[in-house]
């Protein structure tokens, strides 16, 4: 099953007319496409499915929904299939040395 994961945006840029930001969730770190949601910013936390921001919530709403997946261990299920969209040029930058 694949559903929208909670992560906070720490970084945002501009490619090709998309934007784009990296998006931290727990210890991890993916490139997501913000288009969808133009309100969110560096510091904002989205729900994100598939590689796409697509709504902005709260810290504790983020924190919450978190926690949920992490308990029932869906969280890292989550999280490879969100990889497997990742960009590559902003996932160079992500992956540790």
């Amino acid at each position: 099953m694949c559903l929208a994961i909670p992560g906070k945006i720490i970084e945002e840029q501009t490619m090709r007319r998309n934007r784009l930001g990296l998006v931290q969730f727990g210890g991890t770190k993916r490139p997501v496409f913000l288009d969808l949601v133009p309100d969110a910013h560096t510091g904002d936390y989205v729900l994100v499915h598939v590689g796409f921001a697509i709504s902005k919530v709260d810290e504790e709403e983020a924190q919450r929904t978190y926690q949920l997946l992490e308990s029932t261990g869906q969280i890292n299920e989550e999280l490879e299939l969100e990889e497997q969209e990742a960009l590559p040029s902003m996932a160079r930058r992500t992956k540790p040395r």
